[in-house]
């Protein structure tokens, strides 16, 4: 493995870890170690060279890879019989907040460049959350990304409505923060 090809892997390293953190039930939360399943998934990536894939095939894959990574992490977890379904829905979950991510950054873009855009906006926005305090990080993805109302959010957090809106605000505020900064060339 080169490098170059472990530069190329590492820059999904956030954005693996969203979709995962997005895809895990209440009850496997801190069972199922996301930055593991990520770091599997990068080492297989750099270990099948998919550094010479087109741009356009990389991150479809790196999500196929990472989805059979974390269906075998999960399958740790469940006692019962093997559940084909289950693991269906987890790739087609994967591929929705792929979607929802892309969704939040961008409308219907099609040519190549709006595409290659949009996947290094993807990345800046996974990298962004990574960088916020965790409860506000878990409040902005449980809200914007996974849909839930603040109620939902408030049970599964053991938080007050009010304390979960003001975790959003502050995370929010602390994200356009973070992302305009980053976009500043004089905070390259």
């Amino acid at each position: 493995m080169s490098d170059d090809q472990a530069d190329d892997a590492e820059q999904y390293r956030e954005y693996l870890g969203l979709l995962g953190r997005l895809q895990l039930d209440q009850q496997l939360v801190g069972k199922v170690d996301i930055s593991g399943v990520v770091q599997v998934t990068l080492l297989e990536a750099c270990e099948a060279n998919w550094s010479e894939l087109n741009e356009k095939e990389r991150l479809p894959w790196l999500r196929r890879v990472f989805a059979n990574n974390l269906l075998d992490e999960i399958r740790k977890f469940r006692t019962q019989a093997r559940d084909v379904g289950r693991e269906q829905s987890l790739r087609q979950a994967l591929e929705q907040s792929a979607s929802r991510i892309s969704f939040l950054l961008a409308g219907d873009q099609s040519t190549p460049s709006e595409k290659a855009i949009r996947v290094e906006e993807q990345m800046r926005l996974a990298k962004a959350l990574a960088c916020l305090p965790t409860a506000q990080r878990e409040a902005i993805e449980l809200h914007h990304l996974q849909g839930q109302t603040l109620e939902q959010i408030g049970e599964s957090m053991h938080r007050t409505k009010g304390a979960v809106a003001a975790l959003i605000y502050r995370g929010t505020t602390k994200l356009r923060e973070l992302l305009t900064r980053d976009e500043d060339p004089r905070h390259g």
